[in-house]
């Protein structure tokens, strides 16, 4: 018996905490993550791991990707529709680990 409630609890905790992290996106929402986002591109030029031509391109990308919100928004009176809202997180996913790949690859400035 106790073998049994010491396996729901540690399922438990292991399910809380694998949802973590998508509550935590949900409550933030795509234009915090598009703060997060400058915020690391910005320490990473600081930091001289990325170079002005991945600089140029990583903001460039998150420019369309923020036009994209911004004209989703405007045919839905300001709002996202789950598609949308998934879609974006999609390309801000995918903006992120290009954000990553540039910082920890050979060139730097």
């Amino acid at each position: 018996m106790k073998i049994n409630s010491m396996k729901i609890i540690a399922a438990a905790a292991l399910l809380g905490a694998a949802l973590l992290p998508m509550a935590a996106q949900a409550q933030g929402g795509v234009n915090e993550r598009f703060q997060d986002q400058h915020q690391r591109i910005r320490q990473g030029v600081q930091s001289g791991q990325l170079t002005r031509g991945e600089q140029y391109r990583l903001n460039r990308r998150d420019a369309y990707i923020h036009g994209q919100e911004r004209l989703d928004r405007r045919f839905d009176n300001g709002h996202l529709t789950r598609g949308e809202r998934r879609n974006l997180n999609n390309e801000l996913n995918h903006s992120s680990g290009r954000i990553y790949q540039d910082k920890h690859n050979a060139y730097t400035r």
